[in-house]
């Protein structure tokens, strides 16, 4: 049986990709088959082959199914900037619309676990008045939080929980990322997130040296989804 989640972050540089490469290849050592997207992404690496961003060529290096680059990430941008200031600059109309389409196209592969990776946090804007945020809930589906455990994580998570709640979407679950792992009081954090976030917490992934999508693969539980 299929199933899909969008991913997304309690703030941009939180190891959103990173652990969702790791579920992905968790995915795959469970013998499920896997695909994913990154409807719009900034930061990219001009190369022969057109634009590059390291994120979607993770995940890429993550989907079992035949997907081409430009399949997972549609839309790039070279300038590591808020994709709708890219946009502005490129001339480009980023909307809700000209991502759905390419993102139904992945979910319409209907690989037994698939991912749509957001960019940055839950409200990133995009043209207009429309968020990132309106391309989850066009999707309709459920979310999975990383939250990058330092300082200030647990107001973070909370108001993004709530966010997502207040957008008719449920938390499917929750990543701890130990981004600062001299956290004061890191397990009283953790249990406090624990507590107060409506969703199983999939894994805690440590600050590792090489956090390769199979490193991080051996700390999350993708069982605990439903």
């Amino acid at each position: 049986m299929s199933a899909a989640y969008f991913i997304t972050g309690t703030d941009t540089d939180v190891g959103k990709t990173t652990v969702a490469a790791g579920l992905l290849h968790a995915a795959r050592l469970a013998g499920k088959s896997t695909a994913a997207g990154k409807p719009v992404a900034s930061g990219c690496q001009v190369t022969p082959k057109g634009l590059r961003n390291a994120d979607a060529l993770a995940l890429l290096a993550e989907c079992s199914l035949p997907l081409s680059y430009a399949e997972v990430n549609p839309v790039a941008f070279e300038p590591a900037i808020a994709p709708h200031l890219a946009a502005r600059e490129a001339g480009v109309a980023l909307t809700v619309q000209s991502l759905l389409k390419p993102m139904q196209h992945i979910l319409a592969k209907h690989a037994d676990f698939t991912l749509i990776e957001g960019a940055g946090g839950w409200r990133v804007p995009l043209a207009d008045q429309s968020n990132l945020s309106d391309l989850a809930m066009a999707l309709k589906l459920p979310v999975i939080l990383v939250v990058g455990v330092r300082l200030g994580c647990i107001s973070h998570a909370l108001l993004t929980a709530e966010a997502i709640a207040r957008d008719g979407l449920p938390l499917a679950g929750w990543v701890a990322n130990i981004i600062d792992p001299k956290t004061s009081r890191l397990e009283e954090n953790l249990a406090t997130l624990a507590e107060r976030l409506p969703a199983p917490c999939l894994g805690r992934v440590p600050k590792l040296k090489h956090a390769g999508a199979e490193a991080v693969a051996e700390y999350l539980e993708l069982d605990l989804l439903d």
